[in-house]
Formats: C-alpha cells, structure tokens, sequence
C-alpha cells in the first residue's frame, strides 16, 4: 500500500493530512511549518511516505528543498489547478485543504512546479531589490511635487533621477517653511537613489560576467535587466522540450475556448511571471523603436505593427524573443540578424 501526505502551508503552522493509495484519510495534525518537525512528524508514521506534496507558494522553495534533503519524495504543485479542485469542497479551512491536496496528490492530477536553485533566487532577489528602490525613489520625488504645487512652485516635466535633487533643493531652501518640511524629504530621496546606483552597478556587473547573459545582450533590445531576469526565470533550459513553450510560460501565447462548433481564440494568458513578461514586452518595445540597426525580426515585427497594430506587434515580437533567448542558450549561439524570422 502506497502512502501520500498532502500539507497545506501557512506562514506558521501548516496542516498536515495522510492518505493511503484508496484515498482513506489515516492521519491529521497540524504542524508549525518548519522543516525539522515535519520531517520528524512523517518519520514517526509506521508506513513509508509514497511522497509529500504541497502548493506553490511563498515557503515553499524552503519546505521543497529541506524536505528533499530529509529524505522524502517532494511535489511542488501547480496552484491553479490545487485551487481548481479544492473549490469543490463545501467549507475551505485549512484541514479540508490539506485533506483535498493530499487526494490530489494520490490521483496525480497536478502539475509540478519547477523549484528554482538558490542562485536563481539571489538574481531575482537582486532584481527586486533595484525596482522596488527604483520605485520609492519615483514616489518620493512625485510627492515632492504635489507638495510644491500647492506653494505655486511648478517643476519641469521631465526631471532626470541624478539632477532631480540639484533642481529641487534651491528652490526650497529659498522658503523656511518648505526647508524645514521638505529637506527630509529630499534627504531621505537621495540616500534611496544611491544605493539603487549601487544595485544597478551590481546587476550590471553581475550580467558582464555571464556567459549566458553576454551571449543574449547580441540581441537587439535586450539589455543586463532582460537577460538577467530571463536567466533567473527559466533557470533550467533543459526543463523545456521545445523552444516555443517558453513563450506560453511566460503568458505571451492567447487563450483559447474551444466548445462544439465554437472556438474562439482570446488575448495573451498573462500566466506565469509578470516580471518577465513586462521585461520581454520592454525589450520587445526597445527593438521595434529605438534599435537603429536592421534585423530580420525587427522587419517582421514592423510588418505586424502595420497590420495589427503596435500592442500586438509588441507581444508578438516579445513572445519571438522568448522562444529566440531559450534556443540561443540550448545550442550555445549568438544573435544572427539575418536568421530571424517567420512565425512566433
């Protein structure tokens, strides 16, 4: 008799749930989520674990791979689909979770998720880090702003990030009042936008020193973020059969409903990661409209903005560039302008 334990993970308890190969609930508790008393919780059962599974989430990099190292046969699934069938339980509470992945985890409907290596996540954490100043860094300055329109004080339009400082302090020196509520402000700005020079620095450097990413830079419109943040999504070319899925991974292939005499294809799925997805669209964006040399698929992507307009060129171009990042990391090869083309 095979045995399959299904977890449902919170921040910090977890509930636990027990089942046999004909789905007979044998066993419930609720742990707190740490490894160790997991890992100690199933050694205690007299029957050998079939396998562990629980949903992707945020704790579940940590759960997956210590559990991994205990011993056990662990599972990340895919979360859409846990969710699509644990809403067909009458009350949600996080026994039935645990009870109803458990099921899912013996009938082996789900979808493994692809667990990233710890050096893929200090990347991603590198990116994150960068935006999110980069982000406080705007809001701030757009505070700034609407505080000085109420004295009257109207700043340009466009300001650069380096010289907004430079710009603002003047003018705000020249009224105590303003200094003495808005010099924080400004301080508090500057120290932000430093260390996101720094970590820009450090995302530079960081691509300059791989192969990998050197090699995707050839490609027009894409830059240190985009293939950076490509690297650190896909982590494993391997782990995609072909090319063309990566694109549909990433949420850059349209839906589709197909029912009887209807099917009606739909927009882009937006699946899987946002962050790479608004990257490929930025540096699809930057090819088709700041990239002065010529190339096949920037001809395509023309072609189809005249036809289908930019949006669509856009995803479309942007989709191309998944399929094209992944072949060129497989086979090991640099962007070749005159053999890019055709569908994406």
């Amino acid at each position: 008799m095979e045995y399959f334990a299904g977890i449902d993970v919170s921040l910090r308890s977890c509930a636990l749930c027990i089942v046999d190969g004909k789905g007979k609930v044998l066993l419930e508790r609720e742990l707190p989520c740490e490894v160790s008393d997991i890992a100690e919780y199933l050694g205690t059962f007299p029957h050998p674990i079939e396998r562990v599974g629980f949903e992707a989430g945020t704790m579940s990099q940590h759960l997956f791979h210590g559990l991994k190292a205990e011993g056990f046969d662990v599972v990340c699934m895919e979360a859409r689909q846990v969710n699509a069938a644990l809403s067909a339980m009458r009350n949600k509470t996080d026994k039935n979770d645990a009870r109803g992945i458990a099921q899912v985890l013996r009938t082996g409907w789900f979808s493994p998720v692809h667990m990233k290596s710890r050096e893929a996540h200090g990347v991603r954490a590198l990116l994150s880090t960068r935006k999110a100043l980069l982000k406080k860094t705007m809001d701030l300055a757009n505070e700034v702003r609407g505080l000085l329109k109420i004295f009257g004080i109207r700043l340009p339009m466009t300001v650069k990030h380096g010289s907004f400082d430079g710009v603002v302090r003047p003018l705000i020196e020249m009224d105590e009042v303003l200094t003495h509520a808005l010099v924080p402000l400004l301080d508090a700005r500057v120290v932000l936008y430093q260390h996101f020079l720094e970590l820009d620095r450090r995302v530079k450097r960081a691509a300059s020193n791989d192969e990998v990413c050197m090699r995707m830079m050839t490609v027009p419109g894409v830059g240190p973020i985009a293939s950076l943040t490509f690297k650190a999504a896909v982590d494993d070319p391997t782990r995609f059969k072909r090319s063309r899925t990566v694109g549909a991974h990433f949420g850059l292939t349209p839906r589709r409903y197909q029912s009887g005499e209807h099917d009606n294809p739909g927009r882009i799925s937006k699946a899987g990661d946002r962050d790479v997805r608004a990257t490929l669209y930025a540096a699809a964006n930057a090819l088709l409209m700041r990239t002065m040399a010529g190339s096949q698929i920037k001809s395509w992507g023309m072609r189809l903005m005249r036809t289908k307009g930019r949006r669509r060129a856009v995803v479309a171009v942007a989709r191309k560039l998944a399929v094209l990042l992944h072949r060129m990391w497989i086979d090991g090869t640099e962007f070749r302008q005159d053999q890019v083309g055709g569908k994406a």
